[in-house]
């Protein structure tokens, strides 16, 4: 008969997710394996990485141990890098962590973890069913007190890096995580002008433009989607204008920004976006889905040209998307047309960053605290070429790697994408705290600007 873990699939999910979507193998349960540290250690020695799970009727407690199990006796005295946590379930899955600095020994009646000063911090004796967690572990964890558990079971960790220092970074990265998305989720655009920001996604084809929105919507629905067609033709995917919003999950209320989708900048005349459309996108006037004609910008007599667009229906931040890997090689005509758009985007007071796709090493661009980029990746000569090809400010100029081909989201690769969309909003809240009162009104009477 197959043993089963008594995680629900969320709950294991949740897990892999905290530790870098990592595998986990049902090693060790004490109803199926006895209640022994004898029988325990006889399923989990030289296993690699461990995560023991303790179950009681109100909580789901569980250390992490990085290295292998000890043998019967032998004091696991040295630094090691393990850390406690607990699994709370509401309307979602929260896991709580608690680092230690812990060494663990081994008995053929306990199983305890100690602090450095010998303290106990975790106790476990299966043939009576106790166990003991210190009580400021227990506040940190958000967990009741609790003496005697249901269960126990132990999981090989696959996939994880044998680094002390990347199990710290990668849990931090998902804490992390999560506080973007509520910040994120919280977000209300600046003196509420706005119902919702909107941002202008510009560049060339195959920079990432529509993979962004995608990447987006796939963290805020906490699985990857695919709504916006993607590809690396010659030729633009996009054809028509698209206005997106995203949802706060699948079922959620739509969040106060929306990502605009268009066609592909191109070096040549008459292929991919017209520039006479710039404008008129900037300015509010182009409705969503209207199909673009590289040969002939919109005008009024289309039948959903939108004549008088309020402050509402405005581009607030543009990204200019471009593929890292290009920024070195780019023509002088694709440098020329992006310092056209440019000029509009000027002209129009809208705010504007660089976002820079395609990063391969995305896991060394932010600095291990997540707040900044490295020096080492703002003083590539990519960014610094764009930095003096554009006059952007180098605080200005973000990187992302967009989800492609994976199956699972990536919480380092979260991070980046959530504190991209973070500084456009950002930069939206600074257009319109300097947009000029006169023209916050609902209808703000700009058909003369859009003919």
């Amino acid at each position: 008969m197959a043993v089963t873990t008594r995680l629900t699939w969320n709950e294991e999910k949740c897990l892999q997710k905290l530790l870098g979507n990592v595998s986990l193998s049902l090693l060790y349960k004490s109803s199926v394996h006895e209640h022994s540290i004898k029988n325990m250690l006889a399923q989990c020695n030289h296993q690699g990485s461990t995560i023991t799970m303790i179950y009681s009727e109100s909580d789901i407690f569980g250390v992490f141990l990085l290295e292998h199990y000890p043998e019967m006796g032998q004091d696991f005295s040295k630094p090691n890098s393990s850390f406690c946590f607990s699994l709370q379930n509401n309307e979602t899955t929260k896991i709580t962590t608690s680092f230690l600095s812990t060494s663990l020994k081994i008995t053929d009646k306990k199983l305890t973890f100690c602090f450095s000063n010998d303290e106990i911090s975790v106790s476990l004796c299966p043939e009576k069913y106790s166990v003991y967690i210190h009580g400021m572990l227990r506040n940190q964890l958000g967990i009741s007190y609790f003496s005697k558990y249901l269960e126990y079971e132990v999981f090989r960790v696959e996939g994880i890096k044998n680094e002390a220092g990347y199990v710290h970074r990668i849990t931090g990265a998902t804490k992390y995580r999560n506080r973007l998305l509520e910040d994120l989720r919280a977000y209300k655009p600046s003196a509420d002008l706005v119902p919702e920001i909107r941002i202008l996604l510009l560049g060339p084809v195959g920079s990432g433009k529509s993979s962004f929105f995608n990447s987006v919507k796939s963290i805020f629905h906490g699985h990857l989607t695919r709504q916006a067609t993607v590809g690396s033709d010659i030729t633009s995917i996009t054809e028509m204008y698209r206005i997106y919003s995203v949802k706060d999950g699948k079922e959620g209320n739509p969040l106060p920004f929306m990502l605009c989708d268009s066609m592909g900048l191109d070096e040549k005349e008459g292929v991919g976006l017209c520039m006479g459309d710039i404008p008129h996108i900037l300015k509010g006037c182009t409705p969503d889905r209207y199909q673009f004609n590289p040969h002939q910008p919109i005008t009024p007599r289309h039948p959903n040209f939108i004549i008088s667009p309020s402050l509402k229906d405005r581009i607030h931040c543009v990204a200019y998307v471009l593929d890292i890997n290009s920024i070195n090689n780019l023509s002088s005509k694709m440098v020329a047309k992006f310092r056209q758009v440019q000029k509009e985007v000027l002209n129009c007071g809208i705010a504007q960053v660089a976002l820079l796709t395609k990063v391969n090493n995305y896991h060394s661009v932010l600095q291990n605290n997540f707040l900044n980029m490295t020096e080492s990746v703002t003083s590539q000569s990519q960014v610094m070429n764009l930095h003096k090809m554009l006059n952007i400010p180098l605080s200005n100029i973000l990187m992302v790697e967009n989800y492609a081909s994976e199956w699972e989201l990536d919480p380092l690769k979260d991070i980046l994408i959530l504190s991209v969309l973070r500084q456009m909003l950002r930069a939206a809240d600074d257009f319109l705290e300097d947009f000029p009162l006169e023209e916050t009104g609902e209808i703000l009477g700009m058909s003369q600007l859009c003919m």
